[in-house]
């Protein structure tokens, strides 16, 4: 096990789309999405903090069995892909014009883009991409 680490000064390198912080955004997408289908009497804000308390969740987890740092960039960047999953969900909503119909389509898809994002994950862990994310 590694040490434990802690940021707690956001963004603190020069270039701020790092390819781990665009992942970070990315793997999040999808929870804002679920979020968004399956608590449709929240509002946004409450959804938002929800978003957020997985993150701090993730990242203090993260410190705790050493696999990673507290990260507060970690935890901004996480957040803004929740918040961005439950824009797409509200964008399907008005497209389909139905809450059950984005719904069925969120079902749809779930599958095959759970399995890339699976995918993804071992491409990541065997490390054949230049970013730096383990």
């Amino acid at each position: 096990m590694g040490i434990k680490s802690t940021n707690f000064i956001p963004f603190n390198e020069p270039v701020i789309f790092t390819g781990e912080n665009i992942l970070n955004v990315l793997v999040f997408v999808p929870l804002g999405i679920y979020i968004g289908a399956l608590f449709t009497r929240w509002i946004f804000g409450k959804k938002n903090f929800f978003l957020f308390l997985l993150s701090l969740l993730v990242e203090d987890l993260q410190y705790l069995f050493r696999i990673g740092a507290f990260d507060v960039t970690d935890l901004m960047t996480n957040t803004l892909g929740g918040v961005i999953g439950l824009l797409v969900f509200s964008g399907l909503e008005r497209a389909f014009h139905n809450g059950i119909k984005a719904q069925k389509f969120i079902n749809f898809i779930a599958v095959p883009a759970t399995i890339l994002l699976i995918l993804l994950l071992v491409l990541l862990k065997m490390n054949p991409f230049p970013v730096r994310y383990q």
